[in-house]
């Protein structure tokens, strides 16, 4: 891994966009190491919750890097978006394991996406947000469009994406984009605190929970039906006999997470 760091703290990973010198813009090379990442994380039993977050002080993701398509096609434009949306924001978006967006400084374009694909988002009171994508004359390609409309609703991203503005960390907590908002330095260890508690809880349950919700957004799914099936298959984990049993026995749970 070149382009990114991984932590492992108890239970907790922390990933780390690594390229300080280039405000950690997303190249093909960080995308894949990023789906490399995760996909491991995801298959360690051991990590029940990720954290993703940028290095320095200015910027989470500035965006994606540019030198690396400004002389595209046509044909390689549309490759590059749906090979990006599939490896990562998709990739992340799905995942079983909860993945947190601690959002240091800039998250613009692509970083934006990125954060935007994870479960939810936590941001540094020096964050700025935005999708500048029309100013270079093309628009979000990494599920920016969608997730954006999704998260703040269809007028305020239009504004957003159509001014190529940007937002700070309080109007991205008032439109509902971030959960929270704290200092930089206390960022990461307030994103461990949330983490901390989704480890104590089923991870089987949890991963079920994301699939349910994440049905709702997605074209030719009954969200209420998966919220169905998946509540009855929690009937059949060990998670789900440890959780009843701990609370009739009035004990906290020591779920296996199976």
């Amino acid at each position: 891994m070149e382009n990114i760091l991984i932590e492992k703290q108890d239970a907790i990973a922390i990933v780390t966009i690594n390229r300080p010198t280039k405000l950690n813009a997303l190249n093909k090379a960080t995308i894949q190491e990023l789906h490399d990442g995760f996909r491991s994380l995801n298959d360690d039993q051991s990590v029940k919750a990720i954290i993703v977050t940028g290095s320095g002080e200015k910027a989470f993701v500035a965006g994606a890097d540019i030198s690396e398509f400004a002389h595209f096609s046509v044909e390689e434009g549309g490759k590059l978006a749906a090979q990006g949306q599939e490896l990562l924001f998709d990739f992340v978006q799905n995942l079983s394991t909860p993945v947190i967006a601690a959002v240091n400084g800039f998250a613009l374009g692509g970083g934006l996406e990125l954060a935007m694909s994870c479960h939810f988002r936590v941001a540094s009171d020096n964050a700025k947000m935005g999708l500048p994508e029309v100013t270079l004359g093309v628009i979000p390609g990494y599920g920016g469009t969608q997730r954006l409309a999704q998260l703040v609703g269809k007028g305020r991203a239009m504004e957003m994406i159509m001014t190529a503005g940007m937002i700070d960390a309080e109007t991205a907590k008032h439109f509902g984009l971030v959960n929270h908002v704290v200092s930089q330095a206390e960022l990461l260890d307030f994103a461990k605190g949330i983490a901390s508690k989704i480890t104590k809880n089923s991870s089987v349950a949890i991963a079920k929970a994301i699939q349910a919700v994440n049905a709702n957004y997605t074209d030719g799914v009954n969200g209420y039906q998966v919220e169905i099936e998946n509540f009855g298959a929690c009937f059949g984990t060990e998670d789900f006999k440890e959780g009843t049993t701990a609370f009739l026995e009035k004990r906290k749970a020591e779920f296996p997470g199976r």
